[in-house]
């Protein structure tokens, strides 16, 4: 049987002349003042805070920041639910110093903590936290790895754990203290199983609330759902006390075959996704958030958009098989030999991962173009609780229920 899958040498065959030009993406100017230093609003986006407290965490409806660093811990043989206690209640003073721009209680390096800007610690518990705090009757169903999807090669150093901690902020330096702190205090309780880091653009490069592109070129994530509007696609409002007004959460990390996509020329690329690479409109539209026309074809009656483009695998008619993206690009150094080590680390939130994300992922790994150029290489899957509020501590109402 023929291999319905469009592969990259079939793109090359098009021959077709490369679209030019591409739209240039509007920011604000930051400003010299007159001895040449940065201006005042360089100095805002240092002191910017985002409140730690609330019903919900932040760092997951809070708009993406430039940088992060996603860090997921074992927990240590013998730790029990009192260990639990003392870490969340260490870690959530620290977080709540740090996003106040405050050094950790203590900090050794707190010059490092002054310039918050935007700081978020987003913390999630994997099967193992539940089972270590003696607390398997309250696990949702859907907190357990993936099923596995036949496109994945995943690697053991990019894939599970019990604990993760989601870091991000418009500083580079910032991200990286509070990953010290948290991994310092975390010592006696968890060792680190995977780190992964990721950057979109700096602040003020691109208007706010703006798709991010990613290293292939695209706007990644145009059809994203919208914290307020999509609020019960996000947050769980059922099932267990501690998980209301939590989420869950998946990480995956994406290899991308940048060499191999060097080959294409720019007519493949949009027809492999489906979308315009300049502005990210679908092939039938003009803006990037106009609805795909599936049924439309060609003057040769072919499809405009391919049978088996990413953004026609993608969609569901279940308007409910959606989720909030929230990912970086990474670009680490190659190994020997190699040009690239470049992907996305793709991170989605969701109330129910069965029901929203196993289902497209199903579809995305039977057929979809651009699986030519893109290897899942890493997978974890985390339930992030509820906020806190003042007085409370991280997972209080699963390590004390």
């Amino acid at each position: 049987m023929k291999d319905r899958r469009f592969g990259r040498r079939a793109f090359l065959a098009t021959g077709a002349a490369a679209l030019g030009g591409a739209a240039a993406l509007g920011g604000r100017e930051l400003l010299a003042d007159d001895d040449g230093g940065s201006s005042s609003e360089s100095v805002d986006i240092g002191r910017d805070t985002v409140a730690f407290h609330g019903d919900r965490q932040a760092g997951i409806a809070t708009p993406a920041q430039s940088f992060a660093t996603f860090v997921a811990f074992d927990l240590l043989d013998g730790v029990d639910r009192e260990a639990l206690v003392r870490l969340m209640r260490v870690w959530t003073d620290d977080i709540e110093r740090l996003t106040r721009g405050e050094p950790a209680l203590t900090d050794t390096e707190p010059e490092l903590a002054l310039l918050p800007a935007r700081l978020t610690v987003t913390a999630g518990f994997g099967p193992g936290f539940l089972t270590a705090a003696g607390r398997e009757d309250l696990r949702p169903s859907w907190l357990a790895p993936l099923p596995e999807f036949s496109i994945d090669r995943l690697r053991e150093e990019f894939t599970g754990g019990d604990l993760v901690a989601q870091v991000c902020a418009n500083d580079e330096i910032t991200v990286a203290h509070a990953v010290r702190v948290l991994t310092k205090q975390a010592r006696s309780f968890a060792r680190p199983r995977w780190v992964q880091r990721g950057f979109q653009n700096a602040p003020g490069t691109v208007p706010e609330g703006a798709t991010m592109r990613n290293l292939m070129g695209q706007l990644d994530g145009t059809r994203n759902l919208r914290p307020g509007p999509d609020d019960r696609l996000i947050w769980i409002s059922d099932g267990p006390e501690w998980l209301r007004g939590g989420t869950g959460m998946v990480v995956r990390r994406i290899a991308m075959n940048l060499d191999t996509w060097d080959e294409l020329d720019r007519p493949a690329r949009e027809l492999v996704v489906g979308r315009r690479l300049d502005n990210g409109a679908p092939l039938t539209g003009e803006n990037e958030h106009d609805e795909p026309d599936l049924d439309a074809v060609d003057e040769r009656g072919l499809s405009v958009i391919p049978m088996f483009a990413h953004i026609r695998r993608a969609r569901s008619d279940n308007p409910d098989e959606r989720f909030l993206r929230r990912s970086y690009n990474y670009d680490d150094p190659p190994p020997p030999g190699e040009l690239s080590n470049s992907g996305l680390v793709f991170v989605t939130f969701q109330a129910d991962i069965e029901a929203q994300f196993t289902p497209i992922q199903r579809r995305l790994a039977e057929l979809d173009s651009l699986n030519d150029w893109t290897t899942p290489i890493g997978s974890a899957v985390f339930a992030v609780p509820r906020g806190c509020r003042p007085g409370e501590y991280l997972g209080q109402p699963l390590l004390e229920a």
